[in-house]
Order: C-alpha cells, then structure tokens, then sequence
C-alpha cells in the first residue's frame, strides 16, 4: 500500500458522505498510522484538519481519536495540531465526558498533545471572565481523583514557560494537601511531579515544606522498597527543585536526607534515571555554603561522584563533573584525589590504545604476506626508502604536490604555478622562462637543478655529471 501511495487516495474519501464507506476507510486509516511513514503522509496531504472535524460524528469519534492519538506520538506532528481545532474540541469533550472517568483515547491523546508548549498555552488560555481550561481541569482531576487527567496536568506544568508555571501557584495548597492525604499513589505520583516542575525562583519552598510538614514524608518515601520507582523518582526531582533554596537546602540535609541518597544510589545502581536525578540533588546543594560543607566533610557523598564520573551514561557523567568542579573549588583534599582520579582514567586510557595498537601491529606482522606488503610496513625505516620521500622528477604530479619551503605567500600562488618568483630562487632569470612561460613547480624542496645538474643521489639531492655535489 506504501508502494502505491494509498494515503493520497485516501484523502479523497475522507469525509464522504456513505457512512459505510468513510467507517472502512478510517479503519484502513487507523491501520495504516502505525507505521511512521505513512502517518507523516496523512500530515503531509492534510488529512489531519479533515480527521480532527470528524471528531463530533459520534460514529467515528474513537477511531478519530486512535488515529490521532498515533500521529501525536510524533514529535514534529505535534505542533500541527495548533493549526486545527482540536484544542479546544477535546477540551470541551474532556470537561463534559459522563462519569468520574475520561474515555482512555480521548486522555492518551491529551496527554501528547501537552507535552508540546504551544498546545499546553492553547490548554491554560481563558477567554473574558470564563475561568481558564487548567482551572477546570484541575477543578475535575481533584473532584474525581483522575491520574490521567492530572498526567496531562503535569505534562502543561513541565513546559519551559514562566507563565505557565505561574498559572499553577493558586493550586499549590491542593496539591500539596492531596499528597499528604491521598492514598492512592497513582494521584500522589502526579501531585508531586506538578511541585517538582514548578521551578520558580521567587516561590517559598520553605514555607511549602514547613507548613505541611514535606520534610519527614519526603524522607520515608526515599527509604529503599518504601515506594514504586516511579513514585521515588518524583519525590528525588522534587528534592531537586526545593534545594534551589538554601534554607530548603539546609532543612533537608540536616534531616539526614544526604545518607538516604547515598543509600538509594546504592540501591538503585543501575537505574539511570534515578542515579543522575540523586547527582542532581547534590548539585544543588554544592551552590549552598550552609550545605556544602555538610556533603564534602560528613558524608561519602564526593567518593560516589567520582565512581561515577566515567558511567556510560552521558548525562550522569555531565553532572558528575559539574558538581566534582565545584569541589575542588572549595576543597583542596578533594581537589588532589578528583585529580588523580582523572589521571588515572586517563592514563589507563593511553595505555589501553597502546596495547591495542600493538596487538594491531603485531598481526599486521604476523599474518600478512611479505610478497603483498611493502617491506617497510614490517618495520624497516622509511628514511631508508627515498622513493617515498621524493618522487621522479618525470612521474611528479603538477596539482597539489607543493612544498611549504616555497609556498610562503599567496601571491606567489596561482591555479598551480607560481608567478612573481624572485629571480634569486630558482636562478633562471625574471621568473620566465625563455619561450614566456612561467616556470613549472619544482619538483622538491630542493627546486630545478641548475644546467650542469642533471643527475640525483639517492635522497633526491642534485647532483653534477661527475658525481659532485
């Protein structure tokens, strides 16, 4: 079907007006959108505006919404959809589903289209006196304790806009309330992720973590097997965004909440995620003097970094670094084993291209036929082999065989040939040569050989007809 571009000729029936027919082509439709090709091809021959009013024919509307939801797992798709009405269609079909449950197609693709910043501003807008979507839709997630629709929240409240984040202060005080309340944790894993986004400098995290007491919950959920991994996740990226604060910084450390990381880093090894997010941590609280001293003099929390300095994992070894950087700033104990350290990461490295280079050579060596491979390629010097220092003056190549001893300025230079030469560098005269051509390159350093020089030694140098030099 891909072969015969069956998309295009598809956009023909899509609407049509035999029901029948536009229910078998949308169900191709849906078939068809799990390949990555072909569903960039219904954005490309605009079927998307087409799919997106079909979303009121209740006929149609979830296979509408399978088919959409797959173009939304498309990152370059996304943005598409802020030029249709799909918005504000699946809003209001979102604020008005019966029931304490939103249809799970309807959410999926909700929740895609809000990881995109356009379409999470299109989601928080308000219009006149009405409240804001956000405010109605935190309004329902809290009514009817609805992850899914709080996972959408969450994706609105991840996106790199000041202004977005703003719009979430007025809900702080529910949010928080539902987490030290609520005991389902699929609705408490979203809560905290919501806090955890809201990276706003002029927010009083301390305020946040006394007067609901987050300390203490915050050190219970980090203790290992105390909660799922997603849920410990939230809670270390929300320690992250509270140490930003340096009262927050120092409230947590003095409650011992830097062994608890270390003793989670041991735990959760080799989660990546969780590993770089607890380095993040510590990060953090380096910037703070009431906290670094804490990290460097009472805890491991340094020898870890450096373990982790060389991980596989890019983004691990990039915060490492920043945080060891800052350390060795402050500390010079730490500054001289931080170093070591790199010296030997990188000694070891040397060495171990070395070994292999040798191991290299010596089946290159061993096991390549003599008659195959110049003898010099077995360890005789090349110095010894003049042939592959000089070429025959006859076989030398006029285009791109230049020797810097000459070249020295451009205008020396020009298309291959030198013109302006000084008539002491060669000796033939005012750089022309008898029949007006300008002369030809030299075919060494060394230039032309001058007329009683026809002959050269062994190593390219002229030599006279008797031998002389």
């Amino acid at each position: 079907m891909a072969e015969h571009n069956v998309i295009e000729k598809l956009t023909k029936l899509v609407p049509v007006d035999h029901e029948d027919l536009l229910n078998i082509t949308l169900r191709l439709l849906l078939n068809l959108s799990f390949d990555t090709e072909e569903r960039s091809k219904m954005v490309k021959y605009g079927m998307l505006p087409k799919l997106v009013a079909l979303l009121s024919n209740d006929n149609h509307q979830l296979i509408v919404l399978s088919i959409l939801y797959h173009i939304s797992m498309d990152d370059k798709c996304k943005t598409m959809f802020t030029y249709t009405d799909c918005i504000p269609i699946i809003l209001k079909m979102i604020l008005e589903a019966p029931g304490d449950r939103v249809d799970l197609e309807l959410m999926s693709l909700s929740i895609n289209l809000a990881t995109h910043k356009r379409n999470a501003q299109s989601m928080c807008e308000s219009k006149g006196n009405r409240p804001s979507a956000l405010h109605m839709l935190m309004k329902r997630a809290f009514k009817f304790k609805d992850p899914f629709l709080l996972k959408m929240v969450r994706n609105i409240s991840q996106q790199d806009d000041l202004d977005i984040k703003m719009k979430f202060v007025d809900y702080i005080s529910d949010i928080t309330t539902a987490i030290m309340k609520n005991n389902e944790e699929d609705f408490i894993l979203e809560c905290v992720g919501i806090l955890a986004n809201l990276t706003i400098s002029d927010l009083d995290y301390e305020l946040l973590l006394t007067e609901y007491d987050l300390v203490p919950w915050i050190n219970n959920k980090l203790k290992p097997g105390a909660c799922e991994d997603d849920l410990m996740l939230e809670v270390i990226m929300l320690c992250g965004t509270v140490c930003n604060d340096d009262t927050c910084a120092k409230l947590l450390a003095d409650s011992g909440i830097i062994q608890s990381l270390i003793d989670l880093l041991n735990a959760k090894q080799e989660d990546d995620e969780i590993v770089c997010q607890i380095i993040y941590v510590f990060y953090q609280m380096i910037f703070h003097q009431s906290t670094r001293e804490v990290i460097i003099k009472q805890t491991q929390a340094p020898a870890y970094l450096i373990d982790l300095m060389h991980d596989k994992n890019a983004e691990i070894r990039r915060v490492c670094e920043n945080t060891l950087d800052i350390i060795a700033e402050v500390d010079q104990d730490w500054t001289i084993k931080i170093q070591q350290e790199k010296f030997r990461w990188h000694n070891s490295q040397w060495l171990e291209m070395v070994e292999n280079r040798s191991m290299d050579d010596d089946m290159v060596g061993s096991y390549a036929p003599d008659h195959d491979i110049d003898p010099y390629i077995q360890g005789t010097e090349a110095l010894d082999r003049p042939e592959y220092m000089f070429a025959d003056y006859n076989d030398m190549l006029m285009d791109g065989n230049v020797t810097p001893d000459y070249i020295d300025e451009p205008a020396y230079q020009d298309n291959g040939r030198y013109i302006n030469v000084p008539p002491d560098m060669l000796g033939h005269g005012p750089g022309m040569m008898d029949n007006g051509d300008y002369y030809e390159r030299p075919p060494s350093h060394f230039g032309y050989a001058a007329d009683n020089y026809y002959y050269q030694d062994p190593y390219g140098r002229p030599m006279s007809r008797g031998g002389g030099y």
